[in-house]
């Protein structure tokens, strides 16, 4: 690079600065040649950029360096700005000199222009050349813009945002979900979800939240799956599943206003709308969806998990977002608090848009004792619960909380269909590389 350094974003290039020198660092996306007037196209993180090289006016070394450019080689431009009405945002860029920063070898695996369009393992294998796809720029311009907004709502609402551990000795919610790891002489885990902790750090911060990995060994291969990812966490004292559920719901509402206002020419790209939901969202009992599901001649006993199939029934008669409230207490974790009148029934919620679940939480168990039992009643042994049981000596506060999936919420304000499209390296049963 020697002493050049970036001027102009290709987004910056406009009529107004006619006749100004520029100097543009990025990467070849395309090239065309007409024979008297050669066009190369430089794309850098803010678009792309047409740069003009007429023959007869550029002077012999720079002509030879833009003869040696390939797709995708890395590239700095100096040059002038040339106000024109035929080019891209009414402005082209004359070089006076062009550097070769780095080469790209010959062919590409895949097309970076996106015109030959490519399966998604194919896509996934150089993932990096497709993360430069205009689509691929736009998704995770808009997941910046879900975790930004993300944030400052829940800091706005007195959250103090965690980390906990990820490594750690024993099942976080039980199960046998967990990838064992070599801890120096002993076995780890990695975590299942940061729960058990969030709701030890109530009793220290009262309102906490994280955004952070959790994996899960599910052998589960879909287009809403994976092995990692990325979860938001909440977790509140002195509050009830119905408090939290306000949050998420305001939460939802929040993300689709910035999106929708902020993120116009990605979404455009994507050819995909947003559109922001009323408050509340509707809160439907698993008795009354149990009855839902009966008339649309899609029967399953009380007690049952809901399947797949039954939820896209639901997402037919709920379009957008609502909550399913009052699950059965045996089809939620051990840390969710039964109803006081009625055991059998939980006070666990999900948060569905469309058929697709996007957060699980509820109130949680306060009191030592009744988790003990329901640690027992799911076949876990409290001892390897502790630590975690001990501090509930502490004075553990009535407390309540949930998680969302973000690439599921990102799927959502994207329009995919694949989960794998919104996350850079994706890991899910059989994929490890790249």
């Amino acid at each position: 690079m020697g002493c050049w350094r970036r001027t102009h974003y290709s987004a910056e290039i406009r009529p107004e600065l006619d006749g100004k020198e520029v100097i543009l660092l990025g990467w070849v996306r395309d090239l065309r040649d007409l024979g008297g007037i050669r066009f190369i196209i430089l794309q850098d993180r803010e678009g792309t950029v047409q740069i003009t090289v007429p023959r007869n006016v550029i002077d012999d070394q720079t002509l030879k360096k833009t003869e040696l450019l390939q797709r995708q080689y890395c590239i700095g431009v100096k040059g002038v700005v040339r106000a024109i009405e035929k080019a891209p945002r009414g402005a082209e860029v004359i070089p006076k000199s062009i550097r070769i920063l780095g080469v790209a070898k010959q062919p590409l695996p895949i097309d970076i222009t996106g015109r030959t369009p490519a399966d998604i393992d194919v896509r996934l294998d150089a993932r990096v050349l497709d993360l430069r796809r205009d689509e691929s720029q736009a998704i995770f311009r808009i997941r910046h813009k879900i975790l930004e907004a993300t944030r400052r709502f829940l800091s706005e609402k007195g959250f103090i945002e965690v980390h906990t551990p990820k490594i750690i000795a024993s099942a976080t919610e039980g199960g046998a979900a967990l990838f064992p790891i070599a801890y120096f002489e002993r076995e780890a885990f990695l975590a299942q979800s940061p729960q058990l902790y969030k709701e030890q750090l109530t009793i220290c911060f009262e309102k906490v939240f994280e955004i952070g990995p959790t994996f899960r060994a599910e052998k589960s291969h879909t287009r809403r799956h994976l092995t990692e990812f990325i979860s938001i966490d909440i977790e509140e004292a002195f509050a009830t599943a119905e408090d939290v559920m306000k949050i998420a719901e305001e939460l939802m509402c929040h993300v689709c206003k910035v999106v929708k206002e902020n993120c116009q020419r990605e979404l455009k790209v994507l050819k995909h709308t947003v559109e922001v939901p009323g408050l509340p969202f509707k809160r439907i009992p698993y008795d009354e969806v149990i009855r839902e599901l009966k008339e649309e001649k899609f029967e399953i006993e009380w007690g049952e998990d809901i399947p797949t199939a039954a939820y896209r029934i639901l997402g037919r008669i709920h379009p957008y977002f609502y909550f399913i409230t009052e699950w059965p207490t045996s089809l939620k974790p051990f840390y969710i608090k039964p109803k006081d009148e009625n055991p059998e029934v939980s006070e666990g919620f999900d948060l569905m848009w469309h058929w697709i679940e996007i957060a699980s939480g509820g109130t949680r168990i306060h009191n030592k004792e009744l988790l003990i039992k329901r640690l027992k009643e799911q076949g876990l042994h409290p001892e390897s619960f502790k630590y975690h049981l001990k501090t509930f000596d502490y004075g553990m506060p009535p407390h309540a909380g949930w998680a969302i999936g973000l690439e599921r919420l990102v799927m959502m304000h994207t329009g995919r269909k694949n989960i794998r499209e919104v996350v850079l390296y994706p890991r899910d049963r059989f994929r490890l590389t790249p």
